[in-house]
């Protein structure tokens, strides 16, 4: 899971969020017209939404697609947003729904790629067991459907809580929460024997 964001609690007892409260801010800025912003922004989210579609499509041309048009979304809708999400969500939220469209008129089979897995390597001692681990989870989402994914995802790799989640997805809170069941159920039919892997 992301670590995550660095919270302060004010004067008042609420607890502020520093890198939200600069997110918040730049939105603005781009949604003046400042492309210095938009691209701070772009830089910021590119890594976090490109692993989330892959995740949620599996198919590496559709990730490029979903992130670009996610972007231009952001770009020209982002005096719009109205403060009641975090950005994050927002964001998230917009390319959940490209993703969406772009699965939708992608008629060909998605098929897994285990060249694809991610393997972080914290030491040379465990690089083939994070392979194998991450191989073996990759096949396993790559088996589910991207609503399932996608919660599986905004979860375990983003920290998302429910309610964050119900807003990107579109759904309600119940919803999300049924939809988290049944992907922990089907994980747990893809991993037999590895369940303490993923825990």
């Amino acid at each position: 899971m992301l670590p995550q964001p660095e919270q302060k609690a004010s004067d008042e007892g609420t607890v502020r969020d520093p890198a939200g409260e600069r997110e918040a801010a730049l939105l603005r800025a781009v949604a003046a017209g400042d492309r210095a912003a938009f691209e701070t922004l772009y830089r910021c989210y590119f890594p976090r939404l490109g692993r989330f579609l892959q995740r949620v499509l599996r198919h590496p041309h559709l990730v490029e697609e979903a992130l670009n048009d996610a972007m231009y979304v952001v770009w020209n809708k982002a005096a719009s947003f109205n403060g009641r999400s975090k950005v994050s969500t927002w964001i998230f939220a917009i390319a959940y729904r490209r993703a969406l469209k772009c699965l939708a008129g992608y008629d060909a089979a998605l098929e897994f790629d285990a060249d694809q897995a991610e393997s972080p390597e914290p030491g040379p001692d465990r690089i083939l067991m994070n392979r194998e681990r991450d191989a073996l989870l990759a096949h396993a989402l790559a088996q589910m459907t991207p609503e399932h994914r996608a919660v599986i995802e905004l979860t375990y790799f983003h920290g998302c809580r429910y309610q964050e989640i119900a807003q990107i997805v579109g759904c309600p809170v119940d919803t999300v929460k049924t939809r988290m069941f049944h992907a922990r159920k089907r994980l747990r039919c893809l991993l037999p024997g590895h369940e303490e892997d993923f825990a």
